[in-house]
């Protein structure tokens, strides 16, 4: 189920609310469990048996390695949670992925196991594990009540593409958290805020991408024109579920982290990183890099943990070869800036700004292409390799056609627009304005969306692919 989906929207949520609502405090994480689950199988009802099942297993651990931390059987609980974890999630997402290059390797004909990708299980599983590693490093204490614990792994805010929200961050509010009607109302604006970038930009945007895709008239313009498009479109979609995810997540009355923050305003990678999937760069951070021995290590060890964690990082993303290729392309311009790069990009903003913007471009062309040859493919047609004219009369239309909404993107991955609505705040008069005008807004963007979602109009979600 699609938050941006009139099921979801005018049937789900409601219900779900209103259930949490009148609902005892002591039986708030049974609704979420409950709805979470009814969520959850709406699309993929054998699925749920896996999560449940999951959830059990990290249950039983988590307990056990409480109970005998300090001791070798305590770790060895904590290997069988990794293992199992990382078993699951390689089972289902790389199974026919290994297969497939075993043949190639071999020449074999070892059949494909045509697994379904369980939607979300990238997801449950880093929050399973950094659970049971909390706990064995006893940086939290294991959670007793198996609803407790079920309704944080399955919360169905953010269980479809996070953020990835660790146990010891919200433990507590898993068991006493405030609800509030400013909270609640801050909760739906970011909905609706998250809803409007998915809906009214990010899809527009997707549609472009897929005109490219389909066109026999490319040229090395429209190829450039995609590579835009489709980095602004990967943006708006995936804050804006973020976006989503953080409101619903106030309304019930949890603060996630942040997950985006501008990082299109960058000047170097370094910073990207920092601005970009938050919470799957620090989860990276903490339980591999960290624990490989981080910076405190000699230079050569250091530079071979970075390639090792977006090695990891580009193949978390995905079961075809530019998926690393994409995360080793980050570990090489990372190393570069840590090398001598950093301190000469402080020279000059608009270089160091068009530096980035420029490589990042070219990663999530990477990153979208359809395996290697997609890879070379798409690549060669940005500069010129590949036989094609530099500009064709199909993409000045389309450009024309999706001027307005790049340009409207452009401004919107800045902080000009919340900047703009701050300063106005700082005047009592303006504060009045904002505090009429935002409901309002609010109120027109969500019958505008509904009306988009009437019409049936392009509606997918990247990230259910991973």
């Amino acid at each position: 189920m699609l938050f941006s989906s009139i099921p979801f929207l005018y049937y789900f949520l409601p219900a779900v609310l209103i259930l949490y609502f009148i609902a005892p405090k002591k039986l708030k994480n049974t609704v979420i469990l409950l709805s979470s689950l009814f969520f959850y199988a709406w699309g993929e009802p054998k699925y749920v048996i896996l999560m449940v099942v999951s959830i059990a297993i990290g249950y039983v651990l988590g307990l056990l390695i409480e109970k005998f931390r300090g001791k070798t059987v305590s770790k060895v609980f904590l290997i069988f949670s990794v293992i199992f974890s990382i078993g699951a999630l390689g089972y289902f997402k790389y199974a026919d992925f290994f297969i497939s290059n075993f043949n190639a390797v071999t020449g074999l004909s070892v059949p494909l196991l045509r697994i379904a990708l369980p939607i979300g299980i990238s997801f449950y599983t880093f929050q399973l594990l950094s659970y049971t590693i909390d706990v064995y490093r006893g940086d939290t204490p294991a959670q007793k009540n198996p609803v407790t614990l079920a309704a944080y792994i399955s919360l169905f805010p953010q269980l479809i593409a996070g953020p990835i929200v660790r146990y010891s961050d919200v433990a507590l509010q898993l068991g006493n958290r405030t609800h509030t009607f400013a909270k609640a109302s801050d909760g739906i604006r970011r909905f609706i805020l998250g809803l409007s970038k998915k809906i009214l930009i990010a899809n527009a945007l997707g549609e472009l991408c897929d005109i490219f895709r389909a066109s026999e008239d490319k040229s090395v313009a429209f190829f450039w024109l995609y590579a835009v498009a489709f980095t602004l479109h990967i943006y708006f979609d995936f804050s804006g579920y973020s976006d989503m995810a953080i409101g619903l997540g106030k309304i019930m009355g949890f603060d996630f982290m942040e997950n985006f923050n501008y990082p299109y305003i960058s000047k170097s990678v370094t910073e990207f990183w920092r601005r970009w999937h938050i919470s799957l760069g620090s989860w990276f951070r903490d339980y591999v890099y960290i624990p490989l021995g981080g910076n405190r290590v000699s230079k050569p060890r250091q530079f071979f943990n970075i390639f090792v964690v977006w090695l990891l990082t580009g193949f978390w993303h995905g079961a075809e070869w530019n998926f690393p290729l994409w995360g080793l392309y980050f570990a090489v311009l990372l190393l570069i800036e840590k090398s001598f790069l950093l301190e000469k990009l402080k020279k000059s903003k608009v270089i160091s700004h068009v530096y980035v913007m420029f490589l990042v471009i070219i990663s999530f062309v990477i990153f979208n292409a359809s395996g290697m040859s997609g890879v070379i493919s798409d690549l060669s047609g940005m500069f010129g390799f590949a036989g094609i004219p530099a500009v064709s009369g199909e993409v000045v239309y389309y450009l024309r056609s999706y001027l307005l909404v790049i340009v409207i993107a452009v401004i919107g991955s800045t902080p000009l627009p919340k900047k703009l609505i701050e300063k106005i705040r700082e005047k009592e008069t303006g504060n009045k304005i904002i505090n009429i005008i935002e409901p309002v807004v609010c109120i027109l963007l969500f019958v505008m969306i509904t009306a988009y979602l009437v019409d049936g109009s392009f509606n997918p979600f990247l990230y259910f692919r991973f």
